[in-house]
Parts: C-alpha cells; sequence; structure tokens
C-alpha cells in the first residue's frame, strides 16, 4: 500500500531507541486487521496499512506508561493522543507518533450487511477506490466510499494533528461536520427517542467492549459498571441497567471523546453508542467552543473552571 515502505524503514530506523511500535497486522482472515506490537525488524516486516487499519491504537497508550512507545495513528486516532496528553494520562516524552494521511477506513458492519456473514473470507484486495472480497468462490466488488465508516464521510482531520514523523503527503479536502444526524435524532418526539434507545439497550449484552476499546476510558478497574462499594449498577439483566451505564460512560466522555467511534465498532450487536457520544459533543462545541483532541495545549472545559464561561450567562437570569 501507498507510504508502507517509508513507513517500515522509519520505524526500523528508531525502533532501536524505543520499547516497542503499536501499528497493525494481518488478522485471521484477508479483510480484517490486528493491532501489532513491534519489538523486532521481523515484527515490523508484518506490518500493513490501508483502509483495513480500523482500530484506534491510541486505546493502548495509557496500559503501556512508563515504556516507551511509538504508535501509528491516523488523523482521527491523533486526536485521542492530544486527549490523553492533555489529561496527564501519558508523558509526551514516552511516546513517538508516526503519522499517515488517512482517506478512510471500512465498516466491517457494513460489509456484513452486504455478504450475510464474514465467517469465511478467501481473500480480500484493495484497488485504488475499490474493495474486492472473495467468499465461497464469488469475487464482491464494493466501492470505498460505499463501506466506509459514518465517521469518515463527515472527517476533518485526515492527517495526524501530532506527529514525530509524518509519511506522505497531507490531504487537503476537509469535510463539514455539523452534527446533522444529531439535529435528525433530535427532531423526533420525546416518545420516539425514547422508544429507539429502550430498543437498542434490549439488544445489549452488557460485555463493555464499547467500553474496553475506548481510548479515554481509563478508569476500567474501577468502573461503575462493576464496583461493589459503592455500588452503582446491579447485575440484573435490565434495559435500565444498561441504558444507566451508557449514560454514565457518556457523561464521562464529555468533551473528552474523539470520535473516533471505536465505541461503536467494538459493540458485538451494532448499538449506535457514537449518537450519544456526538450529542455530548455538541453542547460542547455551542457551550465552549471546543473540540477534543484538536489542540495539544487547550483544556478540556469540563476538567478546567472559569468564573464566568463565555456563552453560559449564569447571572443574568
Amino acid at each position: 500500500m501507498q507510504y508502507l515502505n517509508e513507513l517500515k524503514e522509519k520505524i526500523k530506523e528508531n525502533l532501536p531507541e524505543l520499547d516497542m511500535v503499536v501499528g497493525w497486522e494481518q488478522g485471521f482472515d484477508s479483510l480484517r486487521a490486528s493491532p501489532l506490537f513491534m519489538r523486532t525488524e521481523d515484527d515490523v516486516d508484518k506490518m500493513i496499512w490501508g483502509p483495513l487499519c480500523v482500530h484506534n491504537l491510541a486505546t493502548y497508550l495509557p496500559s503501556l506508561k512508563g515504556k516507551k512507545v511509538g504508535v501509528v495513528v491516523k488523523g482521527c486516532d491523533s486526536r485521542s493522543v492530544i486527549q490523553l496528553l492533555q489529561e496527564k494520562l501519558i508523558k509526551r516524552d514516552d511516546i513517538m507518533v508516526f503519522g499517515l494521511p488517512c482517506t478512510g477506513v471500512v465498516s466491517l458492519r457494513k460489509i456484513q450487511d452486504n455478504l450475510g456473514s464474514l465467517d469465511y473470507i478467501e481473500s480480500t484486495e484493495v484497488d485504488g477506490d475499490s474493495l474486492n472480497i472473495t467468499v465461497d468462490g464469488t469475487n464482491h466488488a464494493f466501492k470505498l466510499e460505499d463501506v466506509a465508516a459514518n465517521k469518515c464521510s463527515r472527517c476533518q482531520y485526515h492527517n495526524a494533528l501530532l506527529s514525530d514523523v509524518f509519511i506522505g503527503d497531507p490531504i487537503t479536502e476537509e469535510a463539514e461536520d455539523e452534527y446533522t444526524d444529531v439535529d435528525e435524532f433530535e427532531d423526533m418526539s420525546l416518545e420516539d427517542r425514547m422508544a429507539f434507545w429502550v430498543s437498542n439497550m434490549s439488544r445489549c449484552v452488557s460485555c463493555y467492549a464499547c467500553r474496553n476499546a475506548c481510548p479515554m476510558c481509563v478508569c476500567r478497574d474501577h468502573c461503575v459498571a462493576q464496583s461493589r462499594d459503592p455500588h452503582w449498577i446491579t447485575q440484573e439483566d435490565t434495559v435500565q441497567n444498561k441504558w444507566f451505564f451508557q449514560m454514565i460512560h457518556s457523561m464521562h466522555l464529555a468533551g473528552r471523546c474523539t470520535e473516533c467511534g471505536e465505541c461503536e465498532r467494538a459493540c458485538p450487536v451494532g448499538l449506535p453508542l457514537l449518537l450519544l457520544k456526538r450529542k455530548m459533543n455538541k453542547e460542547i462545541k455551542e457551550l465552549f467552543a471546543y473540540k477534543a483532541g484538536t489542540l495539544i495545549d487547550a483544556k478540556t472545559p469540563l476538567l478546567s473552571f472559569k468564573v464566568e464561561e463565555d456563552n453560559i450567562n449564569e447571572r443574568g437570569w
């Protein structure tokens, strides 16, 4: 793939100074990529790059605190690195960021909706703006834009916003994100909105994959979902418990969520979890003119304090 050889060379060049570099390799079949932890040059040779590299590798950085770690990032991934740095959850001196320009990644869920099953993938080929997948001897051709993750159609950050090594030519085109999906949902009646979430939460299996995949969800050892002192959530399989957890999760991420979509990607039953996070971010943007993970020296609004907020008239009621 484009830029891959140059990226490998740069990683090998810097690997002696690092404990490891986190990238992607082919997973258990040709369609899926998996995180790759590179410690030797042989490991680097396994690395892949392209629209199949969907994971946000910044998720691993807090757990590798204290090590010298390199990480390969797309534009949306780099926002998570910046947000982690803002909150001092990782140290700048401990990480080396390898940035790449990204035109989008695929949604395995969209591909599965078209194919019916992803159990037996025989071969996968990315050719320009096309994706060819062979299943049971039959080739299926897709345009990448038709099976791209929803976040990619509104991406404003195709290039890594933070990088020590940037590979490739920066992409200058940017989409607009007016939160139209949130607006459309808000246009629904309260009853329809509640019915929508009750229906979705009834499908939740409480696996917490959304939490585990989130790069900003770093308090897993003290998560309200599993805490017994205090005891916030029971083990009952109820919509109320599941909805309670998702609301707490969304509030904890208000102003911190970089909208990488890992929560939604990791969900085994396809819940539209990013809609909750984007609703919070829309409010944060309107109230505080802030977008998570875009400015390394900024302060997250709900993790800081101002006596008078510019867009909140507390004293003029």
